[in-house]
């Protein structure tokens, strides 16, 4: 569903998307504020009603730049980062660093350091370097370190194989069925200087039906109950990562936050009330669903291309450099005109990008109404791993970026020029 204001013009937060793109030009990334606050709140929403003690950690890979930190740190969010880049990022947002946790399976020295002298509230450590790692440099903290433990839990999201994070076959997380994460969990408590806050896993994207997570609160809670009497540790946070589908195009059906949410919650006081365990504090690490729908990409119509009997391809002036997504692992999107996002479609099209590659396709067999070349496209819900996955193939500018609300538009990332492209460049002759 899309907003159309009085002129039939495809509208977000109140803004008319044709004078977005005369004001900012085109690729153009637009974010609806208040439909990110709104995700938000239903988060907290839902869980208020539990009565456990929870933190929304926003995943900030899904779409990190200041401007989105903050609106985070408005709605009493916390964050997680997965690199020097976010972090850093996070610092100039003048996010408070208590509330950030830091992830990534292959944290350096200098990024460990960077969170320690940065006082980020939690490292959730995934493997035994990282362990090592921070053993270097502990001896300088006159405190302890706040960590996790980043479990493999050995659950498949039913979702596509490269987004998949929870089964025994990852590159994340220590090994429940080896026995990996056992003996990371004695490492830990055996350092003074590390304080083990709880567990965190993670089990894939775009997840659509709740049965996931319940089996990752079960097993979680198993594991926390065994090694409590094992090791005599109560966790004080159990952390159920993220992953939550949102709507992409009609054959999507997603659920909504506070479904999740409930049922993830029921089976979780259910499985305490059957072990030694006192309830812990919840987290959860939604990214894409906090601003997935709420983010369009504007492109500007080129050229078309007709094979009789075959395919029309329509190319826009952007493509797989401001959206890898289609390209990487095939993610399906829909797209209206902005001038007429009502109109019937009279023809099936496909959206070709401008790169160099014949993959470079945003959206196969898209129903359209007739278009002519200036024309701008408006690709729904692209909000997450757009920006943040963009790149500068074939030398051409990462797209700006505006937040938009009641009416007022705010440009938030400067589009890059040639000469930010070309200012680390340097002679060889």
């Amino acid at each position: 569903m899309v907003n159309v204001n009085s002129q039939g013009h495809l509208s977000i937060g109140n803004c008319d998307t044709l004078e977005l793109a005369k004001d900012f030009g085109t690729p153009l990334y637009v974010y609806d504020v208040s439909m990110i606050r709104q995700q938000l709140r239903h988060f907290h929403k839902a869980f208020d009603k539990t009565g456990v003690k929870y933190a929304i950690s926003y995943a900030s890979k899904a779409f990190a730049i200041r401007a989105i930190d903050q609106v985070i740190a408005q709605e009493n969010g916390h964050l997680d980062v997965v690199s020097a880049g976010e972090l850093i990022t996070a610092v100039q947002a003048g996010f408070p660093m208590e509330h950030v946790s830091f992830h990534g399976n292959n944290k350096s020295l200098a990024e460990l350091q960077l969170a320690l002298d940065n006082h980020v509230g939690t490292i959730i450590v995934d493997n035994f370097y990282e362990l090592e790692l921070l053993n270097k440099l502990l001896p300088q903290q006159k405190q302890p370190v706040n960590i996790m433990l980043r479990i493999a839990p050995g659950i498949s999201a039913h979702t596509h194989r490269y987004i998949q994070t929870g089964q025994v076959d990852s590159k994340f997380g220590f090994d429940v069925q080896s026995g990996q994460a056992e003996q990371a969990l004695k490492q830990v408590l055996q350092n003074p200087k590390l304080n083990l806050r709880g567990y965190h896993a993670h089990i894939g994207s775009q997840i659509m039906a709740v049965a996931g997570f319940t089996a990752l609160v079960q097993r979680m809670v198993q594991l926390a109950a065994t090694w409590q009497e094992k090791f005599h540790y109560q966790p004080q946070v159990l952390n159920f990562g993220g992953g939550f589908g949102i709507k992409y195009t009609n054959a999507d059906h997603p659920l909504a936050p506070q479904e999740f949410v409930y049922d993830m919650i029921q089976t979780l006081k259910k499985e305490i009330a059957q072990t030694n365990l006192t309830m812990p504090e919840v987290w959860l690490e939604p990214g894409r669903s906090i601003v997935g729908e709420a983010g369009y990409s504007l492109y500007t119509i080129g050229a078309r291309k007709i094979i009789p009997g075959i395919r029309t391809y329509l190319s826009v002036d952007g493509g797989m450099g401001d959206n890898i997504r289609p390209a990487l692992y095939q993610a399906e999107y829909q797209a209206v005109l902005a001038a007429r996002p009502e109109a019937t479609p009279t023809e099936t099209v496909t959206i070709a990008g401008r790169y160099c590659e014949s993959g470079d396709i945003l959206i196969k067999d898209q129903p359209l109404p007739e278009s002519t070349p200036g024309d701008i496209l408006a690709v729904l819900a692209t909000g997450a791993y757009g920006y943040s996955m963009a790149s500068n193939y074939n030398r051409v500018g990462r797209p700006a970026v505006v937040f938009v609300k009641n009416g007022h538009a705010k440009l938030v990332v400067k589009r890059e020029s040639i000469t930010d492209l070309t200012s680390l460049d340097l002679n060889y002759l």
